[in-house]
């Protein structure tokens, strides 16, 4: 049976195709292009003493690896330090959690600007492969997808072989995709492009939703926005355009702190399955 509300969808956007058209070239011309934030992308962090760590020697290395897009590459930071992974590694090294399983978190970082789903499977491919396992893959992809032509199920397929890449070559015991972001809501795209986009990138998200329930150790993070925003906002009125950068479009320092933070405490929950999602909450 056709359905009737998809029809009328197909139908307006073939109308509104002309002013999409119109409002994306406007966009490419006209909104900032914001630089990757300089800074460090690889590192090690020593959690506890030398002597320590010889005292406890089931202790081992977390090793850490973000991959992705403009948003794990941090644009709309001004550095690394207030980026994802600049806000992410020292939660995690700060959290008891953390430090009674491991005494040293190996990280590092592969991003890059307009990557979509097929350049990140693409340098998973090249990378070369880890001297030990990834112990946490986190991947931000679909945004550059959801701009771009590609189809639903190329989509999935791609999405697919990253995670068969992931476990196979790099070992990882647990993949983590972050959701896609509520593009309908970000102030560079104006209506009636954003309703257009935003319903784009609804049905690529929920399809990565069902491909990462479909996998063992694959998990999919819906960003808490409304917590978000509640948090910083103390229950007072907040514009949600505090959460992106000055171009509109990428997060700003301030998501990307309550992303981190989230982030965070899913990961000692994975890495730690007995704790209760209270007892993962992080502590300062």
């Amino acid at each position: 049976m056709i359905n009737s509300n998809k029809i009328a969808s197909v139908a307006r956007d073939v109308l509104l195709a002309p002013i999409y058209l119109y409002q994306g070239r406007k966009i490419k011309r006209d909104t900032v292009r914001l630089p990757e934030p300089n800074g460090e992308r690889h590192g090690q962090v020593q959690l506890n003493d030398a002597i320590e760590s010889i005292k406890e020697a089931h202790k081992r290395t977390l090793n850490l690896m973000v991959v992705g897009d403009s948003a794990a590459a941090g644009v709309g930071s001004e550095t690394q330090q207030e980026a994802l992974v600049g806000n992410l590694i020292p939660v995690l090294t700060q959290q008891s959690a953390i430090q009674n399983q491991f005494d040293t978190l190996n990280w590092s970082l592969q991003a890059t600007t307009g990557h979509t789903s097929f350049d990140i499977l693409r340098r998973l491919y090249v990378l070369p492969a880890p001297s030990q396992p990834v112990d946490v893959m986190v991947l931000s992809v679909g945004v550059n997808d959801t701009t771009s032509k590609v189809s639903v199920d190329k989509w999935q397929q791609q999405i697919e072989s990253i995670i068969a890449i992931a476990q196979r070559k790099f070992g990882v015991r647990e993949l983590i995709f972050l959701s896609l972001p509520p593009m309908a809501q970000m102030p560079a795209i104006p209506a009636p492009l954003s309703n257009f986009v935003g319903a784009k990138a609804s049905i690529l998200d929920n399809t990565l939703q069902q491909v990462c329930a479909a996998h063992d150790s694959v998990t999919y993070m819906a960003t808490d926005f409304p917590r978000m925003i509640a948090e910083h906002s103390n229950g007072s009125p907040i514009d949600i355009k505090v959460m992106f950068a000055s171009d509109g479009f990428h997060p700003s320092s301030l998501m990307y702190g309550y992303w981190s933070q989230q982030l965070s405490e899913l990961i000692i929950q994975l890495l730690n399955p007995s704790l209760s999602p209270s007892d993962a909450e992080l502590t300062d």
